[in-house]
């Protein structure tokens, strides 16, 4: 029988401020090293940032924030690829810390060939528990956006754009994802 040495959020904290090129997350009390994404990755995380971003803008929304910690709880830190915080929270939001405090209102979270679909699913629940209203998962291998809140889940796959009204209080986003995914606009027909 093997057990899991348990780690507190003031080690985790420690670790962090003292490690450079090492990424943390701390899952439940357990301390998680999470390995360098890929630029593949971060293309795509980079494109739905600069689109959400400047659809927040527009519409005076919140904020899109990218590789920040958030403290779920006592024992659980997680930093989603791409984050929202509503103007509603933003009072949470100091740029001189970390980890912030509570959940996101949305997490996004690239998923990797190499990301375990139980692990993807506890930070799924993780996410929703603690306060986020949704929860984005981005599967670029398979093309697919797969959207989890309050009312269960559903998918965007490539020949769709992506739209979300719901969590941005009737405004509508929409994304390409030919052009998340692959980096160019679609053609006209």
């Amino acid at each position: 029988m093997s057990t899991t040495a348990r780690t507190s959020f003031e080690e985790f904290q420690k670790l962090q401020e003292t490690s450079e090129t090492v990424r943390y997350e701390l899952d439940e009390g357990e301390l998680i090293v999470t390995p360098s994404s890929t630029g593949g990755h971060n293309l795509v995380y980079l494109r739905l940032w600069r689109a959400l971003t400047a659809f927040l803008e527009e519409h005076n929304l919140g904020v899109a924030v990218t590789e920040l910690d958030f403290r779920l709880d006592s024992d659980t830190v997680r930093r989603p690829d791409l984050a929202f915080i509503s103007k509603d929270e933003i009072h949470r939001f100091d740029p001189n810390r970390t980890p912030i405090e509570g959940a996101p209102t949305l997490a996004v979270e690239v998923i990797s060939t190499g990301n375990l679909a139980q692990d993807t699913r506890k930070k799924v629940r993780q996410y929703l528990a603690t306060g986020s209203r949704a929860v984005w998962l981005i599967y670029p291998a398979l093309r697919i956006i797969e959207v989890h809140d309050n009312t269960g889940s559903r998918n965007a796959v490539d020949r769709d754009s992506f739209r979300e009204e719901q969590l941005f209080g009737g405004h509508r986003f929409s994304v390409s994802l030919t052009e998340l995914f692959e980096g160019r606009r679609p053609k006209s027909t």
